[in-house]
């Protein structure tokens, strides 16, 4: 394995992380190189242990090894927590008081792919940093020439007892749990073990192979084995998680998909009962509806940028005890540490459901009616995406547009909001409209669309 310089394959290089696919653009030697650089910058901040964990991928173990590795190359005391979830990582860097982690996993990506989510001290690990990291890894200008230790340090067992801590139910609920053989399936079998009620789980064998659904809730055909299982069951909800247990999907008892900004409507509402005027964020793409609730419920919305590292610098920042995207990332300080995990939104939505007099279904059946597009995602390079957003911004300036440029362009008018905005992840645009009527709808995509052709791009029929 080479412990000079190193040089990440470009597209690895993410926002939010380093992820690429195994054998071609991500190896053990970027998974070294990670380690090593990574403990360069742990020294910059005074840091001297982090913690190791990986998700069930087939190249995950001998990934997690090539990085450890390079952490105590670089001096690094290293504690390996072991296969689990990317919360379970953040919880051992919290409860042991460490000064960093990395979490191996290729998040909901598809089985080929791997990566590496770290986090700095107490703090989201993104942008500028994982630059800077790769770039020392180029110079070769590692830091540290003590080798450090290495040590198993198991903390599923208190990760799981951390989540049932907050279990504030009153009946007994049937659940139905999903776990698309991701890396949350041993967690989640322990922690509904640990529930009252009746638990039906579907497919919480790890199994990198993904073997009978993408794992990525977001997607409604790989929820549809868990709207069966309720349905079959009778259960009061049911519950899914993403490849890495970061992201929730929740599925009412009519089986209908409870999308994150629902499920933040119910969130925000708890919080706030105990927490009144405290600032809730959700992202860019999230419905009206959830920040009028946020409102009405007594809070503060703010609307924030898109992408999980993003918003946990936010409510750091904020002080807010609640924040959520659409994609499920939910982020709890209201009582945890403000870090998104899926597992743990879990166990706050079944204290929802198990207090409530309503179910699960008549609580989101109340919620203001709209209609919406899903997102749109359609192609664009990465030397123009962001040029076609600022061109659209600086049109709809010189037309007196009524627009939010928190992250791209969010326009307001008289039928609803149009999004519109580059990716920080891929090659892409990414678009969503909302409004009451569907000759709202029309109107605003009909908007939306003339300004992509002002700008060359066609917008994709959905």
């Amino acid at each position: 394995m080479a412990k000079s310089s190193h040089r990440f394959d470009p597209t690895a290089i993410r926002e939010y992380d380093i992820r690429g696919v195994v054998g071609k653009t991500l190896s053990s030697d970027d998974a070294y190189a990670v380690g090593r650089g990574f403990a360069t910058l742990m020294h910059e901040t005074g840091g001297a242990r982090a913690a190791v964990g990986y998700d069930g991928r087939l190249s995950s173990p001998s990934m997690e090894a090539a990085a450890v590795e390079g952490l105590r190359d670089g001096g690094i005391s290293v504690l390996r927590v072991g296969l689990g979830p990317t919360p379970m990582l953040y919880f051992a860097v919290r409860s042991l008081n460490l000064d960093g982690g990395i979490m191996i996993t290729g998040s909901h990506n598809p089985a080929e792919y791997n990566g590496f989510k770290m986090m700095l001290g107490k703090g989201a690990f993104y942008g500028a940093a994982i630059k800077r990291l790769a770039e020392i890894a180029a110079s070769g200008a590692y830091a540290g020439s003590k080798r450090g230790t290495s040590e198993d340090r198991p903390v599923l067992d208190s990760y799981v007892d951390r989540l049932v801590q907050d279990y504030r139910g009153a009946r007994p609920l049937t659940v139905a749990w999903d776990a698309g053989n991701g890396a949350a399936g041993e967690a989640m079998v322990r922690l509904a073990a640990k529930l009252p009620g009746r638990h039906h789980l579907l497919y919480e064998t790890i199994d990198g192979n993904f073997p009978n659904h993408h794992p990525d809730p977001t997607v409604p055909k790989n929820l549809a084995d868990l709207q069966a299982k309720v349905a079959e069951v009778k259960a009061d909800l049911g519950i899914a998680f993403d490849g890495d247990g970061d992201r929730i999907g929740v599925v009412d008892d009519k089986g209908h998909i409870l999308w994150g900004d629902q499920l933040m409507v119910l969130f925000a509402r708890e919080v706030l009962a105990d927490k009144p005027g405290a600032t809730v964020i959700a992202d860019v793409k999230a419905s009206q509806v959830l920040f009028d609730e946020i409102a009405a419920a007594g809070g503060r919305p703010l609307m924030w940028r898109t992408g999980h590292s993003l918003i946990k610098a936010k409510m750091a920042e904020t002080g807010s005890p609640l924040a959520g995207e659409m994609s499920g990332h939910i982020f709890f300080a209201d009582r945890y540490y403000g870090y998104d995990d899926a597992l743990y939104a879990a166990v706050r939505i079944l204290g929802i459901a198990s207090r409530g007099p309503q179910s699960l279904a008549e609580m989101r059946d109340e919620l203001p009616a709209v209609i919406n597009t899903p997102e749109l995602r359609f192609p664009c390079s990465d030397e123009r995406k962001f040029a076609v957003v600022e061109e659209v911004a600086k049109r709809l300036a010189q037309a007196g547009a009524k627009v939010s440029d928190v992250d791209g362009v969010r326009v307001s008018t008289g039928d609803g909001w149009w999004l519109l905005r580059a990716s920080n992840t891929q090659d892409v645009l990414v678009a969503r409209c909302e409004s009451k009527t569907d000759a709202g709808l029309a109107r605003l995509k009909s908007a939306l669309g003339k300004e992509l052709a002002a700008s060359g791009v066609e917008l994709p029929k959905d």
